[in-house]
C-alpha cells in the first residue's frame, strides 16, 4: 500500500475537475476510478493514476473522495462483498463531496467508524467553472480532527470551506441551500411571466430588481444567465439532480415534523419539467413550465 495516496471515485461534471486540482495542488499521488474511461484518459496528463476498480482504489489509498450523483449511488458503492465497507481500515478517511440524505450519511459514517475509518460529508456548491478554477464552496460535516485533516485537501478545490458541525451537518446545509435556491428561481420565474404578460420587458424587470431588495445570487446568475435568455444547457446541474436535492429537503423536513409548502411547490415544478422532457437540462428550465 502506498502511503498518503488520495483516491477519487466519480469523475463526472464536478468530480473530474476536482480530481485534477487535487493532483496539481495537493503534492500527493492521486488515483481515480470511474466506469467511463474518457475522464481517466484526460486526467493522465495531470499525473492521475487510473484504478481498475473502486475496490482496488480503496485498498491503495488513505484518503478516498466520493463524487457520485445520489445517496443511493454512495450506498451501492459502499455495500456488498467488494464495496468500500469491506476494504475500510483504521487510519483511512472517506470524504463524500456529493449530496446525500442526512440519515444515510450518518448511517454510512457509523459503519466506517466500526472499521476504524473516519468519514466526512463535504457537499460542494457552485458551478462547473468554479470546480475547474478551484473556487467551490464546501460545507463539511465531520469531527474536528477529521475536518483539520481534510481541510488542506479541500482547499485545493475550494475558496470557501465551512465546518458546519458533526457528521450530517454539511448535508443539512447543502440540502437547505438548494431548497432555498429552487424556491427563489420559482419566484423569479413567476415574476417574469407576470411582467411579460403585463407588457414589461423581462430584462428591464430583472435589471431593476438587481438594484433593490429583491437582488440575489440566484437573480444575477440563474435569472439573468438562464431564465431570461431561456438558455438551459446539458452537462450542467440538471432538473433530475435538483429534484433529488429538493426531495432530500422534504424528507428531512418530514423527519423533524415540519411541512415545507414552498419546497413542495418547487418540487412540483421540477416534476413537471421532467415530464415535459427537460430532466437532463440545466434545472432553471422549470421557468418553461411556470405559467405555461
Amino acid at each position: 500500500m502506498k502511503k498518503n495516496n488520495i483516491g477519487f471515485i466519480g469523475l463526472g461534471v464536478m468530480g473530474e475537475p476536482m480530481c485534477r486540482n487535487l493532483a496539481k495542488k495537493s503534492g500527493r499521488p492521486v488515483m481515480a476510478y470511474d466506469r467511463d474511461l474518457a475522464p481517466l484518459d484526460r486526467l493522465k496528463v495531470a499525473g492521475v493514476e487510473a484504478a481498475h476498480s473502486a475496490a482496488a482504489l480503496a485498498r491503495a489509498c488513505d484518503t478516498v473522495f466520493i463524487a457520485l450523483p445520489s445517496g443511493a449511488d454512495v450506498e451501492a458503492l459502499c455495500a456488498g462483498e467488494d464495496g468500500l465497507f469491506a476494504h475500510a481500515r483504521a487510519g483511512q478517511t472517506i470524504v463524500d463531496v456529493g449530496t446525500s440524505p442526512v440519515d444515510l450519511t450518518r448511517s454510512v459514517a457509523a459503519k466506517f467508524a466500526g472499521k476504524g475509518a473516519r468519514y466526512a460529508d463535504a457537499p460542494i456548491a457552485r458551478t462547473r467553472q468554479a470546480a475547474e478554477e478551484g473556487t467551490l464552496s464546501i460545507m463539511v460535516g465531520a469531527e474536528a480532527e477529521t475536518f483539520a485533516e481534510i481541510q488542506p485537501l479541500l482547499a485545493c478545490c475550494a475558496t470557501e470551506i465551512t465546518h458546519c458541525g458533526p457528521i450530517g451537518c454539511g448535508q443539512i446545509v447543502k440540502i437547505l441551500n438548494n431548497m432555498v435556491l429552487a424556491e427563489t428561481v420559482v419566484a423569479l420565474s413567476e415574476a417574469l411571466v407576470v411582467a411579460r404578460r403585463a407588457g414589461l420587458d423581462g430584462k428591464i424587470l430583472f435589471e431593476t430588481l438587481m438594484k433593490g431588495s429583491a437582488d440575489s445570487f440566484a437573480l444575477r446568475n440563474h435569472g439573468m444567465k438562464a431564465v431570461l435568455p431561456n438558455t438551459f444547457p446539458e452537462r450542467a446541474f440538471s432538473t433530475h439532480y435538483m429534484r433529488k436535492d429538493v426531495g432530500y429537503a422534504l424528507e428531512l423536513a418530514a423527519d423533524v415534523g415540519t411541512k415545507l409548502h414552498g419546497a413542495e411547490l418547487a418540487n412540483r415544478f421540477l416534476h413537471e419539467a421532467s415530464k415535459a422532457g427537460f430532466g437532463g437540462l440545466y434545472w432553471p428550465v422549470i421557468s418553461r413550465v411556470i405559467g405555461a
